[in-house]
């Protein structure tokens, strides 16, 4: 059985830093890709970063590039999210999501990912 399973969510001042995990079960970082979405209240779910089952390719959101950082320790079968210089608009919950052929990932695409977490809860504050 897959589960991806977030943590980390947390209210945080705006300029502040959170890391936020995805303990993952049940498939192979060799054959899945591992993203990271968002849904904000009132707003659809975005694709904010991916990590490509090539262990080369990676997609970020344009108005996350430089702030986050998406990694993985495969011995730990855990992916992060490290978030930085937060900002009130980052406030939503984060999802993790899995892929297991195709490319919705690097196009942060939610409709083609086929696992998902219940989410985490990130709240910045102004």
């Amino acid at each position: 059985e897959v589960q991806l399973v977030e943590s980390g969510g947390d209210l945080v001042q705006a300029g502040g830093s959170l890391r936020l995990s995805c303990a993952v079960s049940g498939l192979s970082f060799d054959e899945y890709s591992i993203a990271w979405f968002k849904q904000a209240p009132g707003k659809g779910r975005e694709g904010v970063s991916c990590l490509y089952n090539d262990h080369t390719s990676s997609w970020y959101a344009v108005d996350v590039k430089g702030r986050f950082t998406m990694s993985k320790d495969i011995a730990k079968a855990t992916v992060y999210l490290q978030m930085d210089d937060l900002k009130p608009e980052d406030t939503a919950v984060y999802y993790c999501a899995a892929e297991g052929y195709g490319s919705a990932c690097l196009r942060g695409d939610h409709v083609g990912m086929h696992y998902w977490g219940k989410g985490t809860l990130v709240t910045v504050s102004s």
